[in-house]
């Protein structure tokens, strides 16, 4: 799942998307409000870490700005004041919760699967295809009841296959959805951990479930694609 920070202290914003690409999330930094609002304009995430006090715009116009354009994703809102009128200025320009720093990183990793599971209906906690059972909670995938040992990486591949089951999926959609917006479009990294899940799942059952489309991409379907 793909996560936007905006933070204008430096170390706080690195210290998040260090801690969160390490959990297994692709993470695009912003440090100013007006640079924030324009990624979650023009990029799809699925959830908003702002910081309440920002350059140019603030963390409330922001969210306000996006509801009044209808936009739905989650958003936790980060702020150093405990004064009881930011937190209701934010949960009232349409924030859905709100963390007062200093935080613990713990509560902050708690307060992002809750939200992101509370994204909506949409949002199973349980997706299966074929053989293949993922738990998104528990972090945990399987297939024929036998534990796949996959890194973040490669469960945030496979989650976005099974989500996508049976559509060709491009190299630069699962560089924009599972990576980020730094990552060299013609870097071979989707192929190299393509190529790892592909021979994990292969161990745990004789269908390899990831074909290669060639010139495309990929498609993640029973059997050989058509």
């Amino acid at each position: 799942m793909r996560i936007l920070v905006v933070e204008d202290d430096r170390k706080v914003a690195s210290f998040l998307e260090k801690g969160l690409r390490e959990e297994g999330y692709a993470v695009d930094v912003a440090h100013d409000g007006d640079d924030g609002f324009m990624k979650a304009r023009v990029h799809e995430y699925d959830l908003l870490l702002l910081d309440v006090m920002l350059p140019g715009r603030s963390g409330i116009e922001i969210v306000r700005e996006l509801r009044r354009l209808e936009s739905a994703v989650p958003v936790l809102m980060l702020t150093a004041r405990d004064a009881q009128e930011d937190v209701v200025l934010g949960l009232d320009a349409g924030a859905d919760d709100y963390l007062t720093k200093p935080f613990g990183f713990d509560e902050l990793l708690a307060r992002v699967r809750a939200l992101l599971r509370r994204g909506g209906a949409a949002r199973p906690d349980r997706l299966v295809y074929a053989d293949v059972e993922l738990d998104r909670v528990a972090h945990r995938a399987e297939r024929r009841g036998r534990r796949l040992d996959l890194t973040p990486k490669e469960f945030q591949l496979l989650e976005f296959f099974m989500l996508n089951a049976e559509r060709v999926v491009r190299r630069t959609e699962l560089l924009e959805k599972v990576w980020d917006l730094h990552f060299d479009p013609m870097s071979n990294v989707v192929d190299v951990h393509v190529a790892h899940l592909r021979r994990k799942l292969r161990r745990a059952g004789d269908d390899p479930l990831v074909h290669t489309v060639r010139g495309v991409g990929y498609v993640f379907q029973k059997g050989e694609p058509a």
